[in-house]
């Protein structure tokens, strides 16, 4: 939970609460302004509105996915062992946070189908193909960043993968 302190005077000060973290907010920003952008050079360029919508929604799509993904694989990493009690009630969190990122990720994608579908341009390929791909590259960019997460984790280096897989001597 984020948190912003405004002091409106001398003894009050006012707490404005927000959902999640600035950073992540910040780079939910930086993804909407990559895709903004991406829309408005290309449009730009080629003057054709449904390219620009489909290439500016595939790159916001994708940085989303990768930041989603790597926060997929950070807190995937950190899930508790369900063996007691308070485990599972932590579990509940991490559960909670990640169906609100798959939700906010779903929506994302619909969106930009819904909008891609609603572009004066017919055809089979306007209608049927080009909606996806926002969605395909958000989706491949979610796997990115979790391989992207887990790669930076190895035996070396503290973390999941660093610790001993339990040989078939020790299961016997």
């Amino acid at each position: 939970m984020g948190r912003i302190v405004k002091q409106v005077s001398e003894g009050t000060t006012k707490y404005y609460w927000y959902p999640g973290d600035k950073r992540e907010w910040i780079r939910a920003g930086v993804a909407l302004g990559l895709g903004v952008l991406a829309f408005g050079l290309l449009l730009l360029l080629t003057r054709d509105l449904l390219a620009a919508t489909v290439v500016g929604t595939s790159v916001a799509g994708g940085v989303a996915g990768v930041n989603f993904g790597r926060r997929d694989a950070r807190a995937l990493a950190g899930f508790p062992d369900l063996g007691d009690r308070a485990a599972r009630r932590a579990a509940v969190g991490h559960t909670g946070r990640a169906v609100w990122r798959a939700l906010a990720h779903g929506f994302g994608g619909a969106a930009a189908a819904v909008l891609i579908l609603n572009l004066p341009h017919r055809g089979i390929v306007a209608d049927w193909i080009l909606p996806i791909v926002p969605t395909v590259v958000g989706a491949l960019a979610h796997q990115g960043g979790m391989l992207y997460e887990r790669l930076g984790t190895s035996a070396t280096t503290p973390g999941p993968a660093g610790q001993p897989a339990p040989s078939l001597e020790a299961a016997k």
